[in-house]
């Protein structure tokens, strides 16, 4: 990095540097993190009236390589010199005005025949199953988020060591089927800026989480199946327009997380699979090249010129468009050499183990690069494994992540949930057993889009319970359920997801094709639902003992946690300042009429957060026998109460912020 400075204290604008030799050098070293300032297409100078562009692309095994477009010949185009012994390959284009909004494409001989590629830098591209590339001159979109930035810095600068001390309540959401047109189609990203922005911010989320925006040909990949790393999708606009949503976003103080996808790519022709005739951006061995269950190509890890690729795609989105961090999908699938085969078809490492250490050091290297030039953006693994070290610093001999999902607690939790109230106490643990590792890695608690489809059931299907049966004024027994849920979740250790149309009980299975069923709110049990999960999230952000010391074993202590035959556990969580809530979460199919929840000392404690309205209100008055003090109260089937101890007779707030 000291080198590099020096290398650049001569340069004025970094324009000026990636137009060097030291751009192509970095770039095959590996270290090229503004890779995409270099290759691609750029509008480099304006003279006498013409515009010079610069066509790069890397293509080592290209017999030829040629540009073709709107502005040349789509057969024969122009050709391009390689002026890297590693296979660079330019194009210095005069014309006599801007090409903006052009299309063009690579034309590629290689050894498996001539293919027209895409550009893989391209900084916006028309998709589809043509997926051309599109000139963009460059973008002076007016960014109006400093005063959020500059938050964003200050808050994530407060980690008291490797802990993130700071409430974090994710909206995850796919911009296609969070809402359509009445004729079906897409929102624009301004609309769904209109739409969305009021809606999150109702709710009480600190971040949203946009599945993959990349340009993707297939819209039932979800986004996750990527073949222009750059170029955000034109499904819903222009980039400009996303500059707009995110800036918007930033305006009204709501943190944007965006999913990348750095293990695998799809087997589009226009796309990067055997980019310059072979294997080229994917592993070349049959026993690492392809994914058998998602039919695409793994990147090579390993190689210089990928990882500048990868490296310089994350930061990227976060320089160019203000994100505020990336959830790393796959993770898992990048870890292990063996993942998704038989045995038989991988080869050990060369230590004889299943690790991929290519992959390992990719990662290090990736959040090493992430966090060296935004140490206020977050880094999360969607990681499925016990594979340690996740979210340790890089120092450490760790990833370098900042949080992982705890798809484990996930699984567990909703395969407890599915089961009959009789059999719950048989699979207690899955309520206690998160605990054991809870401070192993720094974990975010998913209700995720994972959970609801393929069969699984919306959340709301998913939890065993009468759909009629009521058990409180209108509220069905599930219902009940799932409210009790959700406060578990908010109180529980962790930071917090929640996939879109969880929060007003999506009947449906979530659907990409189509938009949230929000007529649903038309009914006063999801109304109410939707209400219930807006008030507790305000609730969650105005207690610090819900999220100040989430990685801290000082921040939470089990009261009970073996009444498995009623269903029920009791927990305290604590804040460095001293506040103490006491939390109770019945999964009990039945009331229980004498509940006696063990206390320290005598006191009175003040409700600050109930699910339902026939648990108690106001003050608890202590009691004590021989076993020592003890609240009493009747606590209803599917429930949950948050208590507080009230200081010196000062009453309490509920705490709900202004909306």
């Amino acid at each position: 990095a000291e080198w590099l400075k020096e290398e650049l204290k001569e340069v004025d604008e970094y324009d000026d540097y990636a137009n060097t030799d030291l751009a192509q050098y970095l770039f095959h070293q590996g270290t090229n993190y503004h890779a995409y300032t270099y290759l691609g297409c750029h509008r480099e100078r304006d003279a006498d009236g013409s515009v010079t562009y610069a066509f790069r692309t890397w293509a080592p095994n290209a017999h030829a390589v040629s540009l073709v477009a709107d502005f040349t010949d789509w057969e024969e185009g122009i050709p391009l010199a390689r002026v890297s012994e590693k296979g660079i390959y330019e194009l210095i284009f005069t014309t006599h005005g801007s090409l903006a909004g052009q299309k063009y494409k690579f034309k590629i001989a290689g050894d498996s025949g001539t293919h027209l590629k895409g550009d893989p830098y391209a900084f916006a591209s028309e998709g589809g199953a043509g997926g051309a590339s599109v000139v963009l001159d460059g973008t002076d979109y007016p960014w109006q988020d400093a005063e959020f930035l500059e938050y964003r810095r200050a808050s994530m600068q407060t980690r008291d060591g490797h802990r993130l001390s700071l409430p974090i309540n994710i909206y995850e959401l796919q911009l296609g089927s969070f809402a359509r047109r009445d004729d079906g189609s897409y929102l624009s990203y301004r609309e769904l800026a209109d739409t969305l922005i009021p809606y999150v911010k109702y709710m009480g989320y600190t971040h949203i989480e946009l599945m993959p925006i990349a340009e993707y040909p297939y819209d039932g990949s979800w986004g996750y199946q990527i073949c222009a790393y750059y170029a955000p999708t034109a499904r819903f606009g222009s980039p400009d327009d996303f500059c707009y949503l995110v800036d918007a976003l930033h305006r009204a103080g709501i943190g944007v997380l965006l999913d990348f996808v750095p293990a695998h790519f799809p087997k589009d022709g226009w796309g990067l699979y055997e980019f310059d005739g072979r294997p080229l951006y994917e592993y070349q061995g049959q026993d690492r090249m392809e994914s058998r269950s998602w039919g695409t190509r793994f990147f090579d890890l390993g190689r210089e010129e990928v990882q500048s690729f990868l490296i310089s795609a994350a930061l990227f989105w976060l320089r160019e468009y203000h994100i505020d961090g990336l959830r790393v999908d796959a993770v898992a699938s990048m870890l292990y050499r063996d993942y998704d085969r038989a045995p038989g078809e991988w080869t050990p490492n060369s230590y004889g183990g299943n690790h991929n250490l290519e992959a390992i050091a990719f990662l290090r290297k990736l959040n090493s690069a992430i966090h060296a030039e935004f140490p206020d953006a977050l880094t999360v693994a969607e990681e499925s494994t016990a594979f340690q070290g996740v979210t340790a610093p890089v120092e450490d001999g760790g990833l370098g992540f900042d949080l992982k999902w705890n798809m484990g607690m996930a699984n567990d939790l909703f395969l407890y949930l599915g089961k009959d109230p009789v059999y719950r106490r048989y699979h207690h643990a899955a309520l206690t057993f998160p605990m054991m590792y809870a401070y192993s890695e720094r974990f975010v608690l998913p209700v995720s889009h994972d959970e609801v489809v393929y069969g699984k059931g919306s959340l709301y299907r998913k939890i065993s319970g009468s759909l009629y049966r009521k058990i409180s004024g209108s509220h069905s027994e599930r219902m009940q359920m799932l409210r009790a849920l959700f406060v578990f979740l908010t109180a529980f250790p962790g930071k917090k997801l929640l996939f879109m149309g969880c929060e007003f009980g999506q009947d449906n299975e979530w659907d990409y094709r189509h938009g949230l069923d929000w007529h649903l709110l038309d009914r006063p049990d999801r109304l109410a639902l939707r209400e219930f999960v807006s008030a507790l999230n305000y609730f969650y952000l105005a207690h610090p003992a819900l999220w100040e010391r989430d990685f801290a074993s000082e921040g939470f202590a089990w009261i009970e946690p073996d009444r498995a035959d009623d269903n029920l556990v009791s927990f305290r969580r604590r804040a460095a300042s001293g506040e103490e809530l006491t939390v109770i979460v019945s999964f009990n199919g039945a009331d229980l009429p004498h509940y006696r929840l063990p206390i320290e000392r005598p006191t009175v404690m003040q409700v600050l957060f109930r699910s339902d309205d026939r648990l108690p209100s106001g003050e608890l008055v202590s009691e004590e026998d021989e076993n020592g003090s003890f609240l009493s109260f009747r606590m209803p089937a599917a429930s949950a109460l948050i208590l507080a101890h009230r200081p010196n007779g000062i009453t309490l707030t509920l705490g709900r912020a202004d909306r």
